[in-house]
């Protein structure tokens, strides 16, 4: 096996730490060639589709993505921004101000990156950019709150997949979730408080979580019962009886059975049965996409609207509200427990000193730089 080239090391200095804010992915441009490229590196991932490789192939290539790509892309243009994509723009702000936060909390010299598991900026294209900038600790932290093979366990893999590449891999830790943690829920309730306040309370409330296959739940992943574990938290922080609040699934794909109830059909249902007001929003996103704005802000309003409701509310997701920032804040600053990056005036001056020392004793014995 061949490994990549280490970029040059100077003796001396003083390592650094770093947190990746990872999301899915999105396509570069809202066209169909650009969705095309997205979809087919997304589809292709045997973590997102447990089909046999040789009939997937033909299936992905000869079905979905010469009819899906055009279809995705104006669905696509529909929520795309003067900025780009909706969850990349936001993802970018949050990398932003987690960096902001970390720093007001004492965290010295913490760099924070966004990376995409799709597209671009690509996990190993930023990894390798840390690597060149001297982080020899890298906390991975997933914009999933709640673990799934399909998403978390894939940005395990690209991590592993790129570090068998390197031959000097930093220390590493991994985020695997945050499903119940106390500043997550928190700041949803506040989320949903803000919107009430604003504009009055709903017959109903709809958690709206992403979708998965069923057969995934039974062969062991966990996402199901986080995502009911986080909407259990959510209703008790609001006060909710269990009859003024439901949780669907939506995205669904394919002809197999995926995680029910599924949030289209559960709308026109409570519009058929009378409720004229309903309240959604999508714990599971931290960010707004494709999934949120179009699919639930436009097509399931539209689905709910059309049965016979009156109102339909789509609650933001979180994106950089100054609760969750803090939260992504708390969440990064208890994995980093044990890292050097709360230090004083004095000890930067003292670490300053030993790397003068140590690249003088470095450069005595014949080291090049």
């Amino acid at each position: 096996m061949s490994f990549q080239t280490e970029p040059p090391y100077t003796h001396g200095s003083i390592d650094r730490s770093a947190v990746v804010l990872v999301n899915l992915g999105t396509p570069d441009a809202p066209t169909s060639s650009a969705v095309r490229r997205y979809l087919k590196q997304f589809l292709s991932d045997p973590r997102v589709v447990e089909i046999p490789r040789l009939v997937w192939w033909f299936i992905l290539n000869l079905i979905i993505l010469p009819f899906r790509s055009g279809q995705s892309a104006k669905k696509y243009a529909s929520i795309w921004t003067r900025d780009g994509s909706p969850l990349k723009v936001h993802t970018q702000k949050q990398a932003k101000l987690l960096a902001g936060a970390l720093a007001e909390r004492g965290h010295d010299g913490v760099t924070v990156a966004m990376a995409m598991r799709y597209g671009s900026p690509s996990l190993p294209e930023v990894l390798a950019r840390l690597k060149s900038e001297g982080c020899e600790r890298i906390a991975i932290l997933p914009a999933y709150p709640q673990y799934s093979g399909t998403t978390t366990g894939s940005i395990y893999d690209a991590v592993f997949a790129h570090y068998a590449t390197v031959r000097n891999v930093p220390e590493l830790r991994f985020i695997k979730q945050y499903h119940e943690h106390d500043t997550y829920i928190d700041a949803l309730r506040d989320s949903v408080l803000n919107h009430w306040e604003a504009h009055g309370r709903p017959e109903k409330l709809v958690m709206s979580f992403h979708g998965v296959p069923k057969r995934t739940l039974l062969l062991g992943d966990p996402y199901h019962c986080q995502c009911l574990k986080t909407a259990r938290l959510l209703a008790e922080k609001l006060k909710l009886s269990k009859d003024q609040y439901v949780v669907t699934f939506q995205s669904r794909f394919g002809k197999a059975e995926w995680l029910q109830p599924y949030t289209a059909p559960t709308l026109v249902a409570l519009a058929q049965q009378g409720v004229k007001r309903v309240d959604l929003l999508c714990p599971g996103f931290t960010s707004d996409c494709l999934e949120t704005l179009e699919e639930i802000a436009m097509e399931a309003k539209h689905d709910f609207e059309a049965a016979g409701g009156q109102q339909f509310h789509y609650i933001a997701c979180l994106n950089e509200t100054p609760a969750w920032i803090a939260g992504l804040a708390e969440i990064a600053e208890q994995h980093m427990i044990g890292w050097p990056t709360m230090k004083t005036a004095a000890q930067r001056e003292a670490d300053k000193k030993a790397g003068e020392q140590a690249r003088t004793a470095a450069l005595a014995l014949g080291a090049p730089n």
